[in-house]
């Protein structure tokens, strides 16, 4: 007798089983024509190869052809987001290294977009018709901003740092404090910095006091250089002494040695005019060293690049040396480079026009006005979500700036509402999964979690009504929610 049970049937009858998924080519036959043009017929039908596959994996039901069809747009539409994107800075640090650091003001950002889209005398003289020099179109203005002789521009402090030991003191001994040898973020130690460059560390006195002496005792045949490094991101306090920089630097100069100072985070300008704390100046710094080293990303608040500035012998060994070609930077950079250097030669203007010492200035009392009339909106935008309260906080510089001065703000705190089971997470999990949506948004907004809270500090909000559509695309709580 034969049995009506096939039990290893063909692979044709699988494919005729009810779980069969449909063709590609029919699915794409089937595809809405404004799809197929903004997307193009190649990456949507590979698109929907990939949602097929991924289907056959899991088995289970079969979706219809109009749900294949979203499933392969919506993985088109996020392969399309970009990965580099604003955000809403609401962290309370201003110059927050993981979110960019400063701000362009909106004339570098326009002298950038036009070298971007046509050709530029990036290395062409346009007087003589002959190749020049790309750190020409600003070293003019570092000079006369800074008192400096020469300048040169690298892609970051860290190679401007790299260049100056490589190039004053490979295979020579480099003097520095105990006290000074920092680490910065990323591991970025000055030690480790020094044997890639080439040099030999002699650490002199302790970790809290340094003497003139150590230094004039450690200088010898084989010192190529004397450094100090500025301690922008810790403080040490308590029974401290340190060697007088100008004392320093004309022993340097007797004997014949050149000093380097790494400033770090240099200011062009003295903050405390402004009502900040001090940080020391470039130019000061330039009166008591040879060569300074500075970032432009941070208190100066341009784009990202290193500065060395000093005595033009320096600069042009440095200059000829052969990592500046490998550390060099592109015409982006000069052009936000130069018109933020600009802005400096205004001061009167300066604290409303720079970005940076804009939002580092600005007043606890206005941004507590802000927020108060804040946060009826943002609270109907977090209804179901989160309870909107307003409280005064404190803000940071960031970047290694100033470590451990701080400026009173205000900001929008955030309370998760407990809803569908969630008193199991804890208000930790609720703030968690509150901050975690807030990064999905149009445009992520990035607060900080403190108190069973999500705090905005908005010291650095300046598109109020960017912040409020972007809130807006955050679905009713219990849609994805």
């Amino acid at each position: 007798m034969s049995s009506s049970i096939q039990k290893n049937p063909s692979p044709g009858a699988l494919a005729q089983g009810p779980r069969r998924l449909p063709s590609v080519e029919r699915l794409v036959a089937g595809a809405d024509g404004d799809d197929l043009a903004v997307y193009g017929r190649t990456a949507f039908t590979d698109a929907i190869r990939t949602v097929l596959a991924g289907l056959r994996a899991a088995g289970g039901r079969v979706p219809d052809d109009a749900e294949i069809r979203a499933a392969a747009v919506g993985r088109l539409v996020a392969e399309r987001r970009r990965s580099l994107r604003p955000v809403f800075n609401l962290t309370g640090t201003v110059l927050h290294t993981n979110l960019g650091r400063a701000l362009l003001p909106r004339s570098a950002a326009e002298a950038v977009a036009a070298v971007m889209v046509q050709a530029s005398n990036l290395e062409y003289d346009l007087a003589t018709g002959a190749r020049g020099e790309r750190d020409d179109h600003v070293e003019a203005l570092i000079c006369r901003l800074t008192g400096a002789e020469a300048a040169v521009v690298v892609n970051n402090n860290a190679a401007a740092v790299l260049l100056v030991l490589n190039a004053l003191a490979m295979r020579k001994e480099v003097v520095v404090s105990r006290g000074e040898l920092v680490e910065i973020g990323g591991s970025f130690r000055i030690p480790d910095v020094m044997v890639r460059a080439g040099c030999r560390l002699r650490e002199v006195g302790t970790t809290n006091r340094t003497h003139l002496r150590d230094f004039a005792d450690a200088i010898g045949p084989r010192t190529g250089l004397v450094m100090k490094v500025h301690p922008s991101n810790y403080a040490i306090a308590g029974f401290t002494a340190a060697a007088d920089p100008a004392a320093l630097h004309a022993l340097c100069r007797e004997r014949g040695v050149p000093l380097a100072d790494d400033l770090g985070s240099g200011s062009l300008v003295d903050l405390a005019a402004y009502g900040l704390p001090p940080e020391p100046t470039i130019r000061a710094a330039l009166e008591r060293a040879d060569v300074v080293t500075f970032s432009g990303d941070k208190l100066l608040g341009a784009v990202q690049c290193g500065i060395v500035a000093g005595r033009t012998d320096l600069i042009a060994r440095i200059r000829r040396n052969p990592l500046k070609r490998a550390l060099r930077v592109d015409k982006m950079t000069y052009a936000a480079l130069e018109a933020v250097l600009r802005l400096y030669l205004h001061p009167e203007r300066l604290a409303e026009e720079l970005p940076t010492l804009r939002l580092l200035t600005r007043d606890r009392a206005a941004i507590a006005a802000r927020a108060r009339c804040l946060a009826p909106a943002v609270a109907e935008r977090l209804s179901g979500w989160a309870t909107v309260s307003v409280a005064e906080c404190i803000s940071q510089i960031g970047s290694g700036a100033l470590p451990v001065e701080t400026l009173p703000s205000a900001a929008l705190v955030l309370t998760p509402d407990p809803a569908g089971g969630e008193p199991r997470r804890g208000a930790g999990g609720r703030c968690k999964r509150l901050a975690e949506r807030l990064r999905t948004l149009p445009v992520p907004v990035i607060g900080r979690i403190s108190d069973d809270a999500v705090v905005l500090d908005l010291r650095t909000l300046e598109d109020e009504a960017g912040l409020l559509d972007s809130l807006a695309a955050l679905p009713p709580r219990g849609q994805g929610g």
